[in-house]
């Protein structure tokens, strides 16, 4: 399988899933910077994905998936020894649902306009920061007697959560003011597949 990703953005969570359940995948980078997004072999990202963004999983029947959510969950079923998802037939199967609906939209999403989207202005940008920090204290607040999102095992939810959360060094956030999140953030880099990826993409030695 082809995992077509940028170095840190949302496709990290993707890359750090199939490391964590040693699923082999080629990963092609992507010039999300670039106008129109430029695929490492010279294409243009839209060839793969019509609303031109990563990550984009190429199967080995050619068959493409996006969405981050989806992949995450694909990968994760190839593999379930890893147990990177609860059982179906539990309650923690609906929390993970509840966690990276979260992730996505009150997460991922409110950082776009304040990351990806200057056109939007400095008062969209204000906002998005304000309701970023209500959102830390949320997370704060569930990881005072948490380890994981979900239950007590790091799952596709946390590899979600993690990317997002460190993009938050980026733009000048203190995650000091969280300590049970800092905590977090520590406990998922030191796994050993989170290092992996982060090394594969670059953003660490």
């Amino acid at each position: 399988m082809k995992l077509y990703y940028a170095p840190g953005v949302c496709s990290m969570a993707a890359h750090i899933v199939a490391n964590e359940a040693d699923i082999l995948l080629e990963l092609i980078k992507v010039d999300i910077r670039s106008e129109p997004h430029r695929v490492a072999d010279g294409r243009n990202l839209k060839q793969l994905n019509e609303k031109c963004v990563v990550p984009v999983l190429e199967l080995d029947d050619g068959r493409i998936l996006t969405e981050g959510v989806a992949i995450l969950h694909f990968l994760a079923d190839q593999k379930p020894d890893a147990m990177l998802k609860p059982e179906r037939d539990g309650f923690d199967h609906y929390r993970l649902h509840e966690w990276l609906t979260f992730i996505s939209s009150e997460l991922h999403k409110t950082f776009s306009p304040w990351l990806f989207h200057p056109e939007y202005g400095v008062d969209a940008a204000n906002v998005a920061k304000e309701r970023l920090l209500e959102r830390f204290d949320f997370l704060d607040r569930h990881l005072a007697s948490a380890k994981f999102l979900v239950g007590d095992r790091f799952s596709i939810a946390d590899a979600y959560c993690f990317t997002i959360i460190n993009w938050s060094e980026g733009r000048g956030i203190d995650l000091g003011r969280w300590p049970n999140l800092m905590h977090y953030m520590s406990i998922v880099m030191s796994r050993p597949a989170v290092r992996i990826t982060m090394q594969a993409e670059g953003l660490s030695k």
